[in-house]
């Protein structure tokens, strides 16, 4: 009696254990019918997704960039151009605004490529930019740079390009060099060539670089080819991305549309983007620059592929914030990262590889701030799938550079790599085979399936501290940022560029000295 009064008590208990326990559920069929569409549709690879757009906002804004280039336009500033788009069926107003229909937009959108390979001096295919695959790399043009001897901020040198190449070169982490620094100790008509100069011969890995016009886009170019044995090889095997962009608002300039028109021509990808400042050169709302922004990108790829149908572009768009407290351009703001999220989305949904910028901050020393900012920029781009990630370790708005922060910021794109790749929950990864013969209260250390998996499994840093407290203190309780310091020096002192081989550093000797006639007595501005 006792027995069956307790079988019987279900008091407190939720109602599908009292259906079970008597025999009466309908949750017994529909748990076997689970586990059946789980052994069908199951996939074992878990990795982290996000999407700041739905589809349906994807097309909102896309509607809204069509009708903006549709009813408001563009102004090109190159007459060239003005005539190429008003033969492609694009109305011409006063003042060069050029309206363009939507049905062209979306045809230059198809002819784009979606996939773009590009390689390193070797010749081996290094970075291929398409879907949600990121490459991480440097700007271009960060003008005080710390030094790592005195630790004093001064003016950048040819030898910080230099410097960055190395190190860069030195770190898988990172995929694609900038000059970072921008050189004034090169002359100023040099500048840009220089920089390219110095990084060829400083690392092998791609190169993203920017030309005053097209006199030193040339010039950059003969040395590429040189590099590679020739126009033609380059053509086939590019290994370098050249970046120009529009100015904001909705204004092409004749000197970014013959750089556009030179990469087009040559088969050289070419990454135009706009920069907008929300508040100031685009809409303080982000719904508002990001369409404007929008238009700025795709009228650039309208340009770009009615120039040469199928040239590689790699396009889209950044937006930083005009500070209303103390008027600094900010890169560091969360507004840059949900605009960048934003692009993302629209230009998977284009098919078309996209830019993006992160491991920037506003803080003008690798301090805490820059720790953060540089964190939270890298972990959201690689969560959106951007694929041509640059501008790491910036600092102060876009004008602070340091070896040590690129150190750090591998660092931090190491981890990232690690999050967005996820974890595996097939059988072999859950090992229950494993769990039943160490079982309760046993140790996994000891076996096979921990040495198999471990180093995988379990992200290992190369700087960030993993000591307990009294080793660190007998250690010299070194920072992250001490160490990073250290790590940059001793890249500097011990590692070997492979050099370019002596008829090619010859050639490139030789294009400079030419362009030193060519460009004599012309002033570009940093």
């Amino acid at each position: 009696m006792h027995d069956s009064a307790v079988e019987d008590d279900f008091t407190g208990v939720p109602l599908w254990f009292k259906q079970i326990k008597t025999g009466h559920s309908s949750i017994q069929p529909q748990m076997e019918d689970v586990k059946v569409v789980m052994q069908t549709n199951f996939k074992s690879q878990c990795v982290p997704t996000y999407r700041i757009l739905t589809h349906d906002q994807i097309k909102h804004i896309h509607t809204a960039t069509l009708e903006l280039l549709e009813t408001v336009g563009v102004k090109v500033m190159y007459p060239e151009a003005v005539e190429m788009l008003a033969d492609a069926g694009c109305r011409v107003k006063p003042d060069n605004i050029v309206q363009i229909p939507n049905w062209l937009v979306e045809a230059c959108i198809r002819s784009a490529p979606s996939r773009i390979t590009i390689y390193n001096r070797l010749g081996q295919a290094a970075m291929q930019l398409e879907g949600n695959k990121t490459y991480f790399g440097m700007g271009t043009d960060l003008i005080k740079t710390y030094d790592l001897d005195s630790g004093e901020l001064r003016e950048s040198r040819l030898s910080d390009v230099a410097n960055a190449a190395k190190v860069a070169d030195a770190l898988e982490e990172i995929d694609f060099l900038g000059s970072y620094a921008l050189p004034y100790d090169s002359p100023t008509n040099l500048m840009y060539i220089d920089s390219f100069k110095t990084q060829l011969e400083n690392s092998i890995k791609p190169i993203f670089y920017t030309a005053a016009g097209m006199k030193d886009i040339a010039v950059i170019n003969d040395m590429a080819a040189a590099v590679m044995g020739g126009k033609e090889r380059l053509r086939e095997k590019p290994i370098h991305i050249h970046y120009a962009e529009p100015l904001t608002p909705l204004l092409h300039s004749s000197g970014a549309i013959q750089k556009l028109f030179f990469c087009a021509d040559n088969a050289v990808p070419v990454n135009y983007t706009p920069g907008m400042m929300s508040g100031a050169s685009a809409p303080v709302t982000l719904a508002g620059a990001i369409t404007v922004g929008n238009a700025e990108a795709l009228s650039g790829i309208v340009l770009h592929q009615l120039r040469a149908k199928g040239a590689p572009i790699v396009s889209g768009f950044g937006m930083s914030t005009l500070d209303m407290k103390t008027s600094a351009c900010v890169y560091g703001c969360p507004e840059y990262r949900l605009a960048l999220s934003a692009c993302a989305d629209l230009y998977h949904y284009y098919g078309i590889p996209m830019w993006g910028t992160a491991g920037v901050s506003d803080a003008h020393a690798p301090d805490e701030q820059a720790s953060m900012e540089w964190s939270m920029s890298l972990l959201m781009a690689g969560l959106d799938g951007a694929n041509l990630i640059h501008d790491i370790g910036y600092m102060g708005q876009g004008l602070v550079g340091s070896p040590a922060a690129l150190v750090m910021n591998a660092e931090i794109i190491s981890y990232v790599r690690r999050v967005i790749q996820g974890f595996d929950m097939d059988a072999e990864h859950i090992g229950m085979d494993v769990i039943r013969e160490v079982g309760p209260q046993g140790a996994f250390i000891s076996t096979p399936h921990t040495m198999q998996h471990f180093k995988k499994e379990h992200w290992q840093p190369q700087l960030i501290n993993r000591e307990t407290l009294e080793p660190w203190i007998a250690q010299g309780s070194k920072t992250w940022g001490s160490k990073a310091v250290e790590k940059a020096r001793d890249i500097l002192e011990t590692h070997c560029p492979l050099e370019l081989p002596a008829d090619v550093q010859a050639s490139l000797e030789t294009i400079r000295e030419a362009a030193i006639q060519h460009l004599e007595g012309e002033h570009i501005e940093a």
